[in-house]
Parts: structure tokens; C-alpha cells; sequence
């Protein structure tokens, strides 16, 4: 007697569940875009790394650059001289309009 009174809670979850679903897809479309983003940006410091050794070894700018925008497509590096190390920096588009970067240098003229 008193349910009737009270309403039915048929079709209730089903309502909970569409009001929930959006909020656990967002939290996994931007955990998944999160984890991209921290693997992109290991893959630039690699890059960069490898490309401040190819710098300093005296390789041309050009190889310099295709050596980062080969692992990462998109991104753009400069190369910079301070004192005896050659650095290059870079960065490219992560999630959004975000926008990760990486440094590196290596002694110039090592071997």
C-alpha cells in the first residue's frame, strides 16, 4: 500500500545510468587523451635528445630538424648554442590546443 503512495521507481536506473554515462565517457576520453599526450612527449624528448647529439656532431640543420619531425610529426625545434653545447629545443601539438615542448644539449664536437 505504502508503494503506491509513494510511486513507482521503475525505468530509475536507467535514468541514473544516462545522466552518469556522459560524465564516465569524459573522464575516459580524457584519461586515454592524457596517457597520449605523456607518450607524445616522450617520444619528443627522445627525438630531441637524438638531435642535439646529431647537432653537435656537426650533421646539417636540415637533418637536424627531419630527425625530430620524422618521430613527431607536427612539431617544429630550433637549434641553440651556449657556450660549448649545442641545445635543441622543441615542441609540438598534444591535446587540444596544447602544446608540449623538450630540450636537450650535448657537449659540442663530441663524438
Amino acid at each position: 500500500m505504502t508503494r503506491s503512495l509513494l510511486g513507482d521507481d521503475r525505468g530509475s536506473v536507467v535514468a541514473e545510468f544516462a545522466v552518469a554515462l556522459p560524465a564516465v565517457v569524459l573522464v575516459l576520453v580524457l584519461g586515454v587523451g592524457a596517457l597520449s599526450a605523456g607518450a607524445r612527449h616522450v617520444r619528443l624528448q627522445d627525438a630531441v635528445a637524438d638531435a642535439a647529439r646529431l647537432a653537435a656532431r656537426g650533421e646539417s640543420d636540415d637533418r637536424v630538424h627531419a630527425t625530430v619531425a620524422s618521430v613527431v610529426p607536427g612539431s617544429d625545434a630550433r637549434i641553440e648554442v651556449r657556450d660549448d653545447l649545442v641545445c635543441v629545443a622543441a615542441s609540438a601539438p598534444a591535446l587540444l590546443s596544447v602544446r608540449i615542448g623538450a630540450t636537450s644539449c650535448a657537449l659540442a664536437g663530441g663524438r
